[in-house]
């Protein structure tokens, strides 16, 4: 503990005070029912909903899972995840106004509104089972073996020390979100988020004016060129190597035309859901859902990465001999070795946030399933809304101790956890044509989450001595799971009933949705135009990378690459508040 002065255990005391605080503060603002508590009152506006989403993925391990890609190949690494912007922009513009106006406690609710019949009853209770405790502990689970590894680097002490200190940080996040709800949730996200930013900025420019760096002309004359490329090469071989990220041009293909719309999994929910539903639902009303959205999507691909990225070249620099495998521990090393005594208390508070925003998030969310869509529906369906409550905050103690069992399993979870997100790979197009097609039914849904799973049983076992070199490479596994998914649902979907119409009436009538519903339009009404969401989608992602790149390139000191795309930001800009002002808004709050 000897890295921390008594100043710096000033600044951690007095932020933990605070984070406690703002949960009691807040109390009395949760007691408004199911909706108040999971959902703030449905009266946040798009700042603060917006944050929270931002603050919720910044957990304690993202910025040292930058720094390891940073290591492996350089800023172009990122592409790992920048090209989920497209499919986030897909959420802002197409679904999260449908989110708000569905009126609903959480995204599962969504199903017995949309389907009829047995299958959509046990579609709901599997998923809150499902997501609201198994999904939701593996990902708990990573963000505490994230903090667990800092404390070790951080406070050199054994691993059985950091995780008892870990599971009493879950624990006052318990207390303080139980207490909370939402709104406070909310509101404490919003703190810890600036905190947290503030933290890594300042470490940025404390090691960038390091003399061992010596600013952006000193990493740039002690790095290879291929550390600063934004872009990833496309090759035939691996992306594994050490280098420019290399992608094959199957793999390409995958992640710039099919990731985006087919995969699902959390955090990357096709058509909206998890926690990020969750906070358009708590909006004020429809616009400020989609202005939240929208301010996650700019603040979390452009704004949120760049210190990350300095100090992850900058740990290159400092820490040439860290072998590749421990190259995430240059981040907490540099905080570690270089900040001063109060600023080293700051940006471990800032870690502590990040932590904190993330494991509140995941209870509460995880909570409001179990309560909303396991308890309520089929166990207690009939007690009043303070009961509701109570269940709720006891459910998220209950989840906190699985948590606390998966922390300490967390190597056979993270197997458990990759082949979830492999499971996930064709059932995005259900969850967006839901929406949008009337036909849609439960049996598609269902039959979307269960067919990826017989594919990857297929291509894992009996078909894998068949396949030929280089399919995983491809990505062809990925390729051939989504078709087959698609092949599946789409055959399922044309030899079932539909959604019975009464269902799909009312479903029409309270969402009004654009697309295929000329069955359910009243008479002489007109398909409600898409022209120009689609304008608003490809304008705000053009908007997200050239504000990326723009930034980038300032920060990197390449003013003519800058200047380029300064322009081509402010043309997408302007295309995006074109279509934006095109369209019309349901301003009503409707809140509780």
């Amino acid at each position: 503990m000897e890295h921390l002065s008594t100043l710096d255990w000033t600044v951690v005391i007095f932020f933990m005070a605070l984070f406690v605080f703002l949960g009691i503060y807040y109390r009395g603002k949760s007691e408004g029912g199911l909706a108040g508590f999971f959902l703030g009152g449905r009266n946040l506006p798009w700042y603060i909903a917006g944050v929270s989403m931002v603050a919720t993925t910044f957990a304690a391990d993202t910025p040292l899972w930058v720094t390891e890609k940073i290591a492996q190949h350089g800023i172009s690494g990122n592409w790992l995840w920048w090209n989920m912007a497209i499919g986030g922009m897909l959420t802002t513009f197409f679904f999260a106004r449908l989110w708000r106006r569905a009126e609903i406690i959480t995204e599962l609710e969504l199903l017995e509104l949309r389907y009829s019949g047995p299958v959509a009853v046990f579609l709901r209770g599997l998923r809150s089972v499902y997501l609201g405790l198994f999904m939701n502990v593996v990902v708990i689970g990573w963000v505490n073996t994230a903090l667990i590894s800092i404390l070790e680097v951080f406070f050199e002490i054994p691993y059985n020390t950091a995780f008892w200190f870990c599971m009493a940080a879950m624990l006052l996040v318990a207390v303080y979100s139980s207490i909370a709800g939402l709104l406070g949730i909310a509101i404490t996200d919003f703190v810890q988020f600036i905190i947290a930013m503030t933290g890594s900025i300042v470490l940025a420019i404390v090691v960038m004016n390091l003399p061992e760096v010596g600013g952006v002309s000193g990493l740039k004359a002690q790095l290879p060129a291929w550390r600063l490329d934004f872009f990833p090469s496309i090759s035939s071989g691996s992306d594994l190597a050490v280098g420019t990220f290399s992608l094959s041009a199957g793999a390409f293909f995958s992640y710039v035309v099919l990731q985006w719309w087919a995969s699902w999994y959390p955090g990357n929910e096709p058509g909206g859901g998890g926690y990020i539903s969750q906070r358009m639902m708590s909006a004020k009303n429809e616009k400020h859902a989609v202005y939240s959205s929208l301010f996650f999507q700019i603040a979390h691909y452009c704004l949120r990465p760049w210190p990350w990225i300095l100090v992850g070249l900058a740990a290159l620099v400092l820490y040439p001999d860290l072998p590749l495998a421990e190259s995430r521990k240059g981040f907490v090393f540099a905080m570690r070795d270089y900040l001063p005594s109060g600023l080293k208390g700051l940006l471990f508070v800032g870690f502590i946030s990040a932590y904190m925003s993330t494991i509140s998030t995941q209870l509460n969310w995880g909570s409001s399933y179990l309560t909303n869509d396991l308890y309520r529906r089929f166990l207690k369906p009939q007690a009043s809304d303070r009961h509701y409550v109570a269940a709720g905050r006891i459910i998220t103690f209950l989840i906190m101790l699985v948590a606390l069992y998966s922390t300490s399993q967390i190597k056979m979870i993270d197997e458990a956890a990759q082949f979830l997100i492999a499971s996930g790979a064709g059932l995005g197009m259900v969850l967006i044509l839901r929406w949008y097609w009337w036909r849609i039914n439960a049996w598609s849904e269902l039959s979307a989450t269960l067919a990826p799973l017989l594919a990857w049983a297929l291509l894992k076992y009996p078909l894998k001595p068949y396949l030929p070199e280089g399919f995983y490479i491809n990505n062809m596994d990925f390729i051939v799971t989504v078709l087959f998914t698609s092949v599946v649902w789409l055959l399922v979907t044309l030899f079932t009933k539909p959604t019975d119409e009464a269902v799909l009436k009312a479903f029409y009538k309270r969402i009004k949705p654009q697309g295929w519903w000329r069955p359910y339009r009243k008479e002489g009404e007109a398909a409600r135009p898409t022209g120009s969401l689609f304008g608003a989608w490809l304008s705000g992602v053009a908007l997200v990378y050239s504000t990326l790149f723009s930034l980038g390139s300032w920060i990197l000191a390449d003013y003519q690459t800058a200047l380029i795309w300064t322009v081509v930001l402010a043309l997408a800009l302007i295309s995006l508040l074109h279509f934006m002002r095109k369209e019309k808004w349901e301003e009503d709050s409707h809140s509780v």
